[in-house]
């Protein structure tokens, strides 16, 4: 897979043909995906996928999904031409994929089992668009229903991390433009101690923010993210900002806490947005970009570690490398350093009967 041109040519599709797509083929395209996300968790992130590719199981899910609006005032204010639209679109598709993230035990297992969610549905996305398949990640809230997490099977603790609608496309969708990583770029310099740490910061595009090694230069990550901002996000909200450590104290405090001797260090920001759905949904759009910095940094002279440390969960320690408020850390990704694999990279590769059923 040629990684830069294809995450920049992806994009979302919601018209497709009535070409079926074999089992076989989502199998694997699902294999491959789990196979490529690397997680460094000592367990194995746990998930599952149900896929929806007979036309009475796509009928089964079509009437789950509208079950909300049906059964609601707006639902009867509505024209029955309506609903029977959305039904159809569903219906006609020729497959769905339904991905949820298990439970864990702690926030950061749950938030470590949805980020591998989310990371396996963005290369589904990328591996499918090299076949000719588009694709469309659906969350709506018309979803948040009994009807619907029945007919999932949704237990307790789990999360619902989306709906992949897959088939073969014609027409392209015209590109719209991403905000350059620059502009979303917050270079730390020197002390981050005490009251004063979050002033001593330097918003700039980095290409001549020298780091403590020549191996990781800002302007190499800028390079990157320049591609990696090309990720799934609804409304083009673009949810995320880059912290960057390449030298001082900054870089040492995170040395310190992950145990790392990595040359640079890129915190991964999201905003928190006040409405759940919308946080959950630009959660999931920067754990894409993460994603893609990942398999673009694969194959270059430096290696990428992503980590979900227990201090992200601190947010007095957040606060001191400039974390602002309505802001969460996703990932820390550290660069440099020794290139080892991850621990859970072999459980990773598992077998799609544990992981899909089909409906």
């Amino acid at each position: 897979m040629n990684v830069s041109a294809t995450i920049r040519e992806r994009r979302s599709i919601r018209k497709y043909k009535t070409t079926p797509v074999a089992q076989k083929t989502i199998d694997s395209l699902v294999n491959q995906a789990a196979a490529l996300y690397q997680a460094d968790t000592e367990e194995a992130p746990q998930w599952r996928s149900i896929c929806y590719d007979t036309p009475e199981g796509r009928h089964s899910l079509a009437d789950s999904m509208i079950a909300k609006v049906k059964g609601s005032t707006l639902g009867k204010l509505l024209p029955g031409k309506m609903l029977d639209l959305i039904k159809k679109q569903v219906t006609e598709t020729p497959a769905h994929l339904v991905f949820i993230a298990e439970s864990g035990s702690t926030q950061r297992q749950r938030d470590e089992n949805y980020a591998a969610v989310c990371g396996i549905m963005q290369n589904v996305q990328l591996l499918g668009w090299e076949l000719g398949l588009g694709m469309l990640w659906y969350t709506d809230p018309m979803l948040n229903s009994d009807r619907f997490k029945a007919e999932i099977g949704l237990r307790i603790g789990e999360r619902f991390a989306g709906i992949l609608s897959i088939g073969y496309f014609e027409k392209v969708p015209r590109a719209r433009k991403r905000t350059p990583a620059e502009q979303k770029w917050t270079a730390l310099e020197g002390d981050v101690s005490g009251d004063a740490a979050p002033h001593r910061l330097s918003s700039q595009s980095g290409s001549a923010h020298k780091t403590a090694s020549p191996r990781v230069s800002s302007q190499s990550v800028l390079t990157l993210l320049n591609d990696a901002v090309w990720a799934p996000n609804d409304g083009l909200r673009e949810p995320w900002r880059f912290v960057y450590a390449g030298d001082g104290e900054a870089a040492d405090r995170l040395r310190a806490l992950d145990g790392d001797a990595s040359a640079a260090f890129l915190l991964v920001v999201a905003k928190e947005e006040p409405d759940p759905h919308k946080r959950e949904e630009d959660y999931a759009a920067v754990c894409c970009l993460v994603q893609n910095f990942q398999l673009l940094a694969a194959s270059g002279p430096w290696p990428v570690r992503r980590s979900m440390p227990a201090w992200i969960y601190d947010a007095e320690q957040c606060k001191l490398f400039g974390v602002r408020p309505q802001e969460r850390i996703v990932a820390v990704l550290a660069l440099g350093g020794d290139r080892r694999p991850s621990p859970s990279a072999s459980a990773n590769q598992v077998s799609p009967a544990v992981n899909i059923t089909h409906c």
